[in-house]
């Protein structure tokens, strides 16, 4: 009994840390340059772990990481606000290796501002 707690333990552990290398904390992201700009929502995934918008930015398609499901709700947003084709202001840093990625710290629908982190 002792020795199946022991490798159960062990399975959890490897299954939580699998995840962990997964996670992409603000760190990866270039907090010494914002970058505010508008753009329209091309593509939007509204799931989580992280609400994805592909906008253009510099003629490139780029992904926008928003927050959570939970905590885009939780700050009055939802998915009819920022569908595809919407127009919004984004505050976001740059991925420091990642081309066309970047987190974003704010975005403005309209003139209402939601901070999402």
């Amino acid at each position: 009994m002792a020795r199946f707690k022991n490798v159960s333990l062990a399975i959890a552990l490897l299954i939580c840390a699998s995840f962990t290398v997964l996670h992409h904390g603000w760190a990866d992201y270039d907090q010494t340059k914002p970058t505010d700009f508008k753009a329209k929502i091309e593509d939007l995934t509204y799931e989580n772990p992280h609400v994805l918008a592909k906008v253009k930015y510099n003629k490139e398609l780029t992904t926008v990481y928003l927050a959570p499901v939970s905590r885009m709700e939780s700050r009055g947003l939802n998915a009819d606000m920022i569908k595809k084709g919407t127009t919004i202001r984004f505050v976001a840093y740059p991925h420091k290796t990642e081309k066309n990625e970047m987190r974003a710290e704010r975005i403005f629908v309209g003139n209402d501002k939601y901070e999402l982190r």
